[in-house]
């Protein structure tokens, strides 16, 4: 495993932030070319990245610290309704709402995460869905915040800098949405690299032996969850933004049951896996669902057990043992 953490997180020889950079540029090439080549699925692309934003936010607490959870979209759906509700009190600008959403993300995270943290396995799990089920609850019950199962609607953000409209083509919604992610994947990338995200990799593959160099785990753990809240809620508040609604399905079980799948086929404890994951099953799922709209889901079901036969950690990690496999075998290696 300690080969493994060097192989994906450790700073390689080469120039300055040189993994920040091919992140970033990676994005923005990837982005424009979904933006060309699909200009009539701008809607769903931009959707893609706010799901896409609560797979990495999960990415952080169970690939990287090997915490069980299956209650990551109640920091996405809070985050959501926070920025709606705010977005109607007056406060529209994009970016301040983006704020809105990071902050109430990271407060759901710290709370979340100092209940679920003090357990582990099989209680761990329940309890994360016990929170979960909690907050769909509550979301249901408080009508006058949430919209009930009509959902929170009326939601109209202001131009961006007042001068990008949110047009019915969602353009400038896409180029925000990619800019974000962008940001959040390069300060990811760095993030997981500095010796508190190894040191949280280290609690994941040995807490007992972390404790006995002075490493206390719970402390260390409840902040990553404050930091994948921070990412969820980034996720929830584009979602929010963009749509101009937010439904109960942004808390309910079956979303965060999605991106836990979309982080097993990536694989978990690697971004660029988690990133993959969740662009590839949202693209999948869409095309495949407009195909068939009848059977889909048995077509999805196929592909995941296809994954976890033959990619048991995730295509991430088998892609990246391909090509290290052929990079050894050229001449001159």
């Amino acid at each position: 495993m300690a080969e493994e953490i060097i192989k994906y997180d450790m700073p390689r020889r080469g120039f300055p932030l040189q993994q920040e950079i091919f992140g970033l540029l990676t994005v923005a090439v990837v982005g424009a070319i979904g933006y060309f080549a699909f200009p009539d699925d701008l809607a769903f692309l931009t959707r893609l990245i706010s799901i896409t934003l609560l797979v990495l936010s999960l990415d952080l607490v169970t690939g990287y610290c090997g915490v069980a959870t299956l209650g990551q979209a109640a920091l996405f759906g809070v985050s959501a309704y926070a920025v709606g509700n705010a977005c109607i009190a007056g406060i529209t600008n994009p970016l301040i709402l983006l704020a809105i959403g990071a902050f109430t993300g990271s407060i759901m995270g710290l709370i979340s995460g100092a209940l679920i943290t003090r357990f582990q396995g099989l209680p761990q799990l329940v309890l994360s869905i016990a929170i979960g089920q909690l907050v769909s609850s509550l979301a249901n019950k408080l009508s006058s915040l949430t919209g009930g199962s009509d959902g929170l609607s009326g939601i109209t953000p202001a131009p961006i800098f007042g001068v990008f409209t949110f047009d019915m083509y969602s353009r400038t919604s896409y180029v925000f949405s990619l800019a974000t992610l962008a940001v959040v994947m390069v300060l990811l990338l760095r993030f997981v690299r500095s010796p508190f995200g190894l040191l949280c990799r280290g609690i994941k593959d040995d807490s007992l032996r972390a404790l006995m160099i002075g490493a206390s785990a719970y402390p260390r753990l409840v902040v990553m969850y404050g930091v994948s809240g921070i990412v969820a809620g980034l996720g929830g508040a584009l979602m929010a933004i963009n749509t101009g609604v937010v439904g109960l399905d942004s808390v309910s079980f079956e979303r965060s049951a999605e991106v836990l799948v979309m982080l097993v086929l990536g694989g978990a404890g690697n971004l660029w896996g988690a990133l993959a994951g969740a662009v590839i099953f949202q693209i999948f799922e869409h095309i495949v669902s407009a195909a068939n709209p009848f059977h889909w889901m048995t077509l999805v079901g196929l592909l995941l057990i296809l994954i976890v036969i033959f990619a048991p950690r995730g295509l991430g990690h088998s892609i990246a043992s391909l090509w290290s496999s052929f990079s050894q075998r050229r001449p001159g290696s």
